[in-house]
């Protein structure tokens, strides 16, 4: 049994991770290095997830949103583990969760100074009723879609509001403990607080909520 997800490599770079003119926990601005990796075009799908929780008996997420083409919310962050986890036994490569730094340099595209994937612009979709099937708008420079916008989306990491005043310059993957795990990008029902590029946001890793979701990486 195989998923047909497609990945892009994001190019081993360095880049100016966070925002000076944002909240105290995106602040300072630092280079950092990020290792080459792969990670999903789109964000996983429900139909993604049903086959998961169809092979594992996992429980479905409680979330209302079921088109297959629609990603999948409603899960924790050990949910999103657990789908990882799986996969990799069904894939010729381990897929995992991105941190944080490379969740921000895949949205960034290569480009330096802006705010969003698309530029300096508010977004353009307001707050929906729900989530928008994946992969219909224009992707970012790297190919991928709906990075900033649509769902949160959990990363690797554990949350801390001052990681960035004592982080490694190299693949830095977040504090060894916390009680909060990090997570990226705007929601469905609020994109412009959190669609930024270096935006954070964080929750415990077992909250269920209907805008959160989670996309897949891999090393290349």
């Amino acid at each position: 049994m195989r998923i047909a997800l497609k990945f892009a490599l994001i190019p081993a770079q360095s880049f100016l991770m966070g925002a000076d003119d944002g909240r105290p926990d995106e602040r300072l601005v630092h280079r950092v290095w990020v290792d080459a990796f792969e990670i999903a075009e789109c964000q996983v799908t429900n139909f993604d997830y049903a086959a998961f929780a169809n092979a594992t008996g996992h429980a479905p997420p409680p979330a209302p949103f079921n088109d297959p083409e629609q990603p999948v919310v409603g899960v924790s962050w050990f949910d999103a583990v657990a789908y990882c986890e799986w996969l990799s036994k069904h894939s010729d490569r381990r897929v995992r969760l991105p941190s944080e730094a490379e969740w921000e340099s895949a949205a960034r595209g290569g480009v330096e100074g802006v705010r969003y994937p698309w530029g300096d612009e508010l977004p353009s979709n307001a707050a929906t009723n729900e989530p928008r099937r994946v992969g219909r708008g224009t992707p970012n420079a790297y190919g991928l879609y709906d990075v900033c916008e649509n769902v949160h989306e959990w990363c690797s990491d554990w949350y801390a509001p001052d990681y960035y005043q004592r982080s490694p310059d190299r693949n830095p993957r977040g504090p060894d403990s916390g009680s909060r795990r990090a997570s990226r990008g705007g929601s469905w029902r609020h994109q412009v607080p959190f669609s930024r590029c270096a935006a954070r946001s964080s929750l415990p890793p077992e909250f269920r909520y209907a805008d959160y979701g989670f996309r897949i990486a891999r090393d290349p």
